[in-house]
């Protein structure tokens, strides 16, 4: 397939003219308002000067000068091939064709939060075996030491709660600690895009007076948190990273809000995100890694994971499409975990792929990812592939008669030093079963759903010049990436998404007789065909490379089965003993 440089001779040479040209056999043509998209002012009178430009190639499109050679060339990025004539025959009609792709143009800018009509449902597991119950106990008391400054900062969401309850701390106390931390961090690690200190301490006074009283909302009451900015807050700005949106502020908050709020926790901070829910990279520069601040958190959920891990907030709501929970939580050695597809409701929250987007929680302990995911599970709302389904969250590490299958392979070569995490499993109760996965193709193909998804979400941006503003501009990034997808057939995407019914089916056998997968957390290509079926995973650190570079293991569960990866997590945690370790941080001065 050849690339658009190629094209060159016989299409205009402007980027906009070349997308002109083509795009009249695959989308809408002619000028397209803004509206939607805030703060493109400076795109839009950049679109008027290109349009300038290429207003004579507009004009022959808008005329139905589309020609053989035309057809010919758009071949090339359909990878398909006509004759003559069957190019001529195209040539009478395709006009009507067009007619209709510039109607839907004239529907204007749809809002991103409007799904598609087709909704996505997780496959039910196959009903061949029935998980084992934990029958262990939580401790009925815990020797939580003294609540000093330096303890909150790195105490477990369940510390600070049992502390709460004791009356040994309060909410504004942990607020104003994570407010300091916070502000003393993100000149270094630049994880935080907006600070919600008069709120948060505002909510934090609340909390005390219902303590005082006797109300308790649960095991979140009065406890700070960070919220990705693509979560929307009412009256807050919720910029999703990203330039053109920079300004926008929601009149509405998120239905996770909504529910955490419901829970007691409180929001001190808009955390940073990749740039609409990609990498590390936005607006205000590079969010970092605590343990390593010469290197980006990854992302996504880039500041979650990286205030997590810095001991700025307890726990943090992160997102994930492909990646963007357990990658960066990968870097900055957090607990991630993806809940299945449908838990959580996304009402509120930025659509990158309506199909594919989950939202979760990032933690410094498995215990409280559970917690955290109690609190959000479910929601109602306008989250059309919201499923109504219950989650408790274990409070006892567990992993008797749990069945984990593995692939040896996976624990060899660079991910060797992962092999002791195979040993603690058995130590805990679990049974180890080898088995090697042939998947039904390459999973990347399965991406092109996500892309096309994505492109579409973003089309105004696209159509309006607006990506230009985006700091990042590599040819990986968004800007690129989306422009490419105006020439994915849409016969491709039906055919990736019955390819994506296939994996979802072959998933479910695959792991029919057993509990969940234990992997390294990019092995085998299941980051990839698991976020695309909809099954959940759980990440949690394992040990450390080196002083700096934490490493992390992973189980990847049946769909609506968050219990039993949390309840082995926290087992693989305790005998791996390696969650309190913090990053040395020597450029800290403050909190």
């Amino acid at each position: 397939m050849e690339n658009s440089h190629a094209l060159s001779a016989e299409v205009d040479q402007t980027r906009r003219g070349f997308l002109g040209t083509i795009a009249a056999l695959s989308a809408a043509t002619g000028a397209v308002a803004a509206s939607g998209i805030p703060g493109c002012a400076a795109a839009t009178t950049k679109a008027a000067a290109e349009r300038t430009q290429t207003e004579g190639a507009t004009a022959d499109i808008a005329q139905g000068a589309i020609t053989v050679a035309s057809i010919a060339e758009a071949e090339k990025l359909a990878g398909i091939a006509f004759t003559e004539s069957e190019r001529a025959q195209m040539l009478r009609t395709i006009s009507s064709q067009v007619a209709g792709f510039r109607a839907r143009a004239a529907f204007g800018a749809i809002d991103n939060s409007l799904a598609p009509a087709q909704v996505f449902r997780v496959l039910p597991r196959a009903a061949k075996r029935k998980s084992p119950v934990s029958k262990a106990v939580a401790p009925t008391s815990v020797d939580d030491g003294e609540p000093t400054n330096e303890a909150i900062d790195w105490a477990s969401v369940a510390r600070l709660s049992r502390w709460m309850r004791a009356g040994r701390v309060t909410s504004r106390q942990l607020v104003e600690r994570s407010i300091a931390r916070l502000k003393a961090a993100n000149s270094t690690l630049f994880n935080v895009i907006t600070l919600m200190e008069e709120s948060a301490l505002r909510e934090a006074d609340e909390r005390d007076a219902e303590a005082r009283v006797g109300k308790w909302r649960g095991p979140l009451h009065g406890v700070p948190y960070g919220l990705k900015d693509l979560v929307d807050t009412k009256g807050v700005a919720t910029t999703w990273g990203a330039e053109p949106w920079r300004d926008r502020v929601p009149s509405r908050d998120a239905r996770v809000v909504v529910k955490l709020r419901q829970a007691g926790a409180v929001c001190v901070a808009k955390t940073a995100v990749g740039a609409l829910a990609y990498g590390d990279i936005w607006f205000g520069g590079t969010c970092r890694n605590p343990w390593n601040p010469e290197e980006g958190s990854s992302g996504s959920s880039a500041g979650s994971a990286s205030a997590v891990a810095a001991g700025c907030v307890p726990f943090a709501i992160g997102s994930e499409t492909l990646g963007s929970i357990i990658s960066p939580s990968v870097r900055c050695g957090t607990t991630g975990l993806r809940p299945t597809f449908g838990r959580v409701a996304r009402d509120g929250c930025m659509a990158l792929s309506w199909s594919w987007d989950k939202i979760g929680p990032i933690t410094r302990h498995v215990e409280d990812a559970g917690l955290v995911l109690e609190a959000i599970n479910g929601g109602g709302g306008r989250d059309a592939s919201n499923v109504a389904s219950r989650f408790k969250a274990p409070r006892a590490a567990d992993a008797t008669g749990v069945r984990l299958v593995y692939d040896p392979a996976w624990f060899t070569g660079p991910f060797a030093s992962l092999a002791n995490t195979l040993d603690a499993a058995r130590n805990a109760g679990a049974e180890l079963i080898e088995r090697t996965f042939d998947m039904p193709c390459n999973p990347g193909v399965l991406n092109a759903s996500l892309m096309s998804e994505a492109a579409a979400a973003f089309e105004q941006m696209t159509r309006t010049n607006a990506d230009d503003l985006l700091s990042w501009q590599a040819d990986e990034a968004w800007p690129n990436s989306f422009r490419q997808e105006w020439f994915v057939p849409a016969i491709e995407y039906v055919q990736v998404e019955r390819i994506r019914r296939r994996f979802m089916e072959w998933t479910r056998d695959a792991i029919a007789d057993v509990d969940a997968i234990i992997l390294p957390p990019f092995a085998g290509g299941f980051i990839t065909s698991t976020n695309a079926t909809g099954h959940p995973q759980l990440v949690l650190r394992a040990g450390f490379d080196d002083a700096t570079t934490p490493r992390s293991i992973s189980l990847i569960g049946q769909p609506f089965d968050e219990a039993t990866l949390v309840r082995v997590g926290m087992a693989l945690e305790s005998r791996l003993a390696v969650a309190e370790k913090r990053p040395k941080m020597p450029w800290f001065q403050g909190g």
